[in-house]
């Protein structure tokens, strides 16, 4: 059905690309809806007699597939966002949408007026064919999966079969307007879903020209929205969350999601993921598939993670080295020399009894295993993932959709910036494009300000190393004294008191230049101009992704590899800007230090994370309907209920994965210094799901849904960081926990074979003269005079030829530690990549199914072209001719089957 003489195949794109001198609205072919002339004006509306909670129009048959609002606030700029408005609807009702305004003496507010578009069928089918959606032939007749024995055991966390299924299951192809009968089209108001229909209308809105300005022609929704002509558009959600609509034909999809998902009561449910594909897109729904199975993976790690901090927590009491740093005959007798220079004084190594002690619960040899295992349980979580992802593109209709199909839609605003324009030598059609000079220079810039900010980092993480120092030689001077055995708790030594407070100072400045960063990165890659959406978000990505990675791994990173590592001796230290005496590690070691620090960032971030996430929008939702609450539920309007809702925004689930993935490498990268890390995150996760549910259910408008086969570039990022984890955690286990020095004691420098560790306390401190103290370190208050103190290195005594020098066991635990990382990461890689190699992407059965059901649906196309052909052969052809194209068809139906 063509509307006012439009060429069956003419769309948006094609009626908007005008010539060179020729009006930009010159193709659009007038097709004005009738809206005016067949419904009722505003003032026949009695306001108080009509419920407003509806998703149609005034006239209750069409549909309301988008909503765009504004405000009438007289200004200098009114009469030019006026002509814009005026111009923009007018195209869209050229381009077949059919519109309905409300005015703004019917909103709550007396100022906004709402503008409601339905898109009618012509409309639905011509973009169908455009974005290449596939719509139902036939019911699928593939036997479903055959149950499991154990099936029976997960019922209680199964739901009902209506809201996983909410659909049958059929074979699908294109649309394609010219062969209609084939699809099984019941009812043309509810062929197309929701979703579909607001995703059309999008493509629509986004392409459609509001005119000329500066020499430019002007196009798409975005720009309206920057500058201020529209205050929202959005499409409406179907009911609201908390009761069921009064129209019977509504499918209250929203009502269902929040009931049996959004709650939180139902955290041990599995989640309706064919629901949540249908209301909101694939592109949410890869997003929530992944994070489910991400939270059913972290399950396993989180168990043996538990079971090897319970090791270390039921053998502390067996731990030789703290039993001899808590003991007075060893630990109490033993000096160590002053933490900082002149204000420090000498302090007993006992005082650090209890910090010792709770080292030992992550420092001891099921560290070892548990980097092993997260090693291997990384790599089967991704190859597990490549397979579940495979049975999801087959179910949801994506195996054959690909991102070089969304190429053909370039970026509306790639498309108004770039001026120039080349012949495309596949298409032969001229398209616009960026010169490589003017691609340069962006990204030189882009480049250049990414750069700084990094540095920017690095300089905030260099002051705060410098605090560390600076309060560390004061807790140090406060709370260590040789008069009182303990500090102010025994738990808290200068180092962990240190460690704590610059954890928090790292956090806050850490979420400061977050949100900095965020603004700056949307607009260098929006100054790139990128040519698709693909592209746009893989750019922003890259950005984002390496802008938290430096920003919130790098005090982990000082932590674990350089303190403690650089410090000198005494009489020699190392100095930072030759003014801060660097910082030393624990007698202990400095895990548990690393432990704290992760353990206040990746807290304090997911805490951050879920009250921005929920408390915030739920806030401003709150604010914006104070008003609404004064009046009968029935006069508050469906359009303004969800214009009153937050909106959810273009980059609303990239800001969901990046904190996900940020997870990821907390519980992976670090994860041997802090085993209980995948625990916290699966708590963190069963509360994450429900946390995004309610709010993309409850307080956000409905998104504008969008089609996505995969979860894009955060693969390659999780491939990544899964082989940068094992190089990290065999450096940890190697030079940041006292594994290897332990175990080169117990093998080589043992000197009881009843106890071979005891000992090793001593043996791990070397003996530093007093006197030889330089002028600026020699602290100020000697009343015991102490003639030698301890400290932690591997060096000569006095006394020896080579005073102060690195004795050959040093040089035996840095070959060990460097045999040791070589071996570990050998053997993980080995395991690795195996696993990789023996667990196929896609599952065998699947691969069958898409060969069946490609198979079935070829079948069912050829066999409706051959009697759609036969039918027009009886009409216009003689039987000769009709019986050699008969043949023909058969035989390309038959090696097609062949094939």
């Amino acid at each position: 059905m063509n509307r006012l003489g439009r060429k069956d195949n003419e769309t948006l794109i094609e009626m908007s690309l005008a010539t060179d001198g020729e009006d930009s609205n010159g193709p659009l072919c007038e097709t004005i809806s009738n809206t005016e002339s067949e419904l009722p004006s505003n003032s026949e509306i009695n306001k108080r007699h009509q419920s407003k909670d509806s998703v149609f129009f005034r006239d209750g048959v069409r549909r309301i597939d988008f909503v765009l609002s504004y405000v009438d606030d007289p200004n200098k700029e009114e009469e030019k966002k006026t002509e814009r408005r005026r111009e923009f609807e007018k195209n869209l009702q050229k381009a077949g949408l059919e519109l309905e305004t409300e005015d703004k003496k019917e909103s709550e507010d007396g100022k906004t007026y709402f503008v409601k578009i339905h898109a009618p069928w012509e409309v639905l089918i011509t973009y169908a064919e455009v974005l290449n959606i596939k719509v139902p032939i036939k019911e699928n007749d593939i036997p479903s999966t055959v149950e499991y024995p154990l099936d029976c055991m997960l019922k209680p966390f199964r739901l009902p079969e209506k809201v996983m299924h909410p659909e049958p299951d059929y074979f699908t192809a294109p649309f394609s307007k010219s062969r209609q009968e084939l699809y099984l089209i019941d009812n043309e108001s509810t062929f197309f879903s929701p979703s579909m229909r607001n995703r059309i209308v999008y493509y629509i809105l986004t392409r459609c020209p509001y005119g000329t300005e500066e020499g430019k022609k002007k196009f798409g929704i975005k720009r309206l929205l920057n500058n201020g002509t529209y205050t929202a558009a959005y499409p409406l959600h179907d009911c609201q969350y908390w009761k069921k609509a009064n129209d019977p034909n509504c499918d209250n999809e929203r009502y269902t999601l929040y009931m049996e998902w959004a709650r939180f009561l139902r955290f041990y449910k599995e989640q309706p993921l064919d629901l949540i594909r249908k209301y909101y897109g694939e592109k949410i729904g890869i997003y929530f598939a992944w994070l489910g199975f991400y939270t059913e993976m972290l399950f396993f790690a989180a168990v043996v993670g538990l079971i090897c901090f319970l090791y270390g927590w039921f053998t502390m009491d067996e731990n030789m080295s703290s039993k001899e740093i808590c003991a007075a005959a060893i630990g109490g007798e033993i000096i160590m020399c002053p933490l900082c220079d002149r204000k420090c004084e000498y302090w007993k190594l006992n005082t650090t009894c209890e910090s010792s002690e709770y080292s030992h619960l992550f420092d001891n040899v099921a560290t070892l295993f548990f980097a092993i295992f997260m090693g291997i349980w990384v790599t089967l979580f991704l190859e597990f993932w490549k397979r579940r992802q495979a049975r999801l593109k087959y179910e949801w209709d994506l195996v054959d959709f690909e991102e070089e199909q969304q190429q053909l839609q370039l970026r509306p605003e790639y498309e108004a910036k770039c001026t120039h324009k080349k012949k495309n030598p596949v298409t032969q059609e001229m398209e616009p494009y960026l010169p490589l000079t003017s691609q340069a220079v962006r990204f030189c810039i882009s480049g250049t300000t990414v750069l700084f900010w990094i540095s920017l980092i690095i300089a905030s993480m260099i002051a705060v190393i410098v605090y560390r120092l600076a309060v560390y030689a004061a807790f140090a001077s406060i709370m260590e004294n040789t008069q009182a055995p303990h500090s102010i708790s025994g738990l808290l030594t200068p180092q962990l008191a240190t460690s704590v407070t610059a954890s928090c100072l790292n956090f806050v400045i850490i979420m400061i230049l977050n949100f900095l960063y965020e603004k700056i990165a949307v607009w260098i890659t929006d100054m790139e101009i990128p040519r698709t959406h693909l592209e746009y978000e893989n750019r922003l990505t890259m950005k984002m992704f390496l802008f938290q990675f430096v920003n919130y791994y790098s005090s982990c990173f000082y932590v674990a590899f350089f303190k403690g590592k650089f410090v000198g001796y005494p009489g020699n230290y190392t100095y930072m800007f030759s003014s801060w005496r660097n910082e030393e590690c624990d007698p202990a070691g400095c895990l548990i230090e690393l432990t704290t620090q992760l353990t206040i960032v990746m807290a304090g971030k997911q805490i951050w994370g879920n009250i921005q996430e929920a408390i915030v929008p739920w806030i401003w939702n709150w604010w914006g309907r104070r008003k609404a609450r004064c009046n009968p539920e029935n006069l508050y309007s469906r359009w303004e209920q969800d214009h009153d809702l937050q909106s959810f925004g273009v980059l609303g689930l990239f800001y969901e994965y990046l904190e996900m993935v940020i997870q990821f490498g907390f519980i992976t990268l670090f994860v041997a210094s802090f085993p209980l890390a995948p625990l916290l995150a699966l708590m963190n996760n069963v509360l994450e799901i429900r946390v995004d549910s309610w709010k993309l259910t409850t307080q956000f408008r409905r998104p504008v849904a969008a089609k996505a086969h995969s979860i894009g570039v955060w693969q390659e990022i999780l491939n990544g960081m899964a082989i940068l984890s094992v190089v990290t955690n065999a450096f940890i286990v190697a030079f940041t926990s006292d594994m290897i020095p332990r175990l080169v004691y117990y093998y080589a420098y043992f000197t009881n074979e009843d106890s071979p560790m005891s000992g090793y306390i001593n043996n791990s401190l070397s003996v530093f003269q007093v006197s030889d103290f330089l002028e600026g370190n020699k602290p100020e208050k000697n009343p015991e005079n102490f003639l030698t103190c301890r400290y932690r290195d591997y060096r000569y005594p006095p006394g020896h030829g080579r005073k102060y020098d690195h004795t050959m066991q040093f040089w035996h635990i840095l070959a060990a530690k460097m045999a040791f990382i070589i071996i570990m990461e050998h053997i993980v890689f080995i395991v690795k990549f195996f696993v990789a190699w023996m667990i196929p992407d896609v599952p065998a059965e699947v691969k069958a199914r898409i060969k069946r059901e490609k198979f079935l649906t070829q079948k069912i196309l050829h066999e409706y072209e051959l009697n759609k052909l036969k039918q027009k052969l009886c009409e216009c052809k003689t039987y000769e001719n009709m019986e050699k194209e008969v043949i023909a068809t058969e035989g390309k139906v038959e090696l097609s089957q062949a094939m």
